[in-house]
């Protein structure tokens, strides 16, 4: 059997190892999401150019196409 400082010993590393592959992880995750969204352009969607008489009938407040 083993003594506890033997133990703690060998399991110390594998905590650590583990926490560093999940944040590893996380980080990477996050950096594609905040590259996609800067890099990306969503194409333009049909809406109202004019304004419109009609209550509930919106457009862009600045159109970009």
């Amino acid at each position: 059997m083993k003594n506890r400082a033997t133990q703690a010993v060998t399991r110390f590393p594998t905590k650590w190892l583990l926490a560093t592959v999940i944040a590893v992880v996380l980080i990477a995750a996050n950096a594609h999401l905040a590259y996609v969204a800067i890099s990306s352009q969503p194409d333009c969607v049909a809406h109202l150019k004019d304004k419109s008489v009609e209550p509930g009938q919106f457009r862009a407040a600045k159109p970009a196409c």
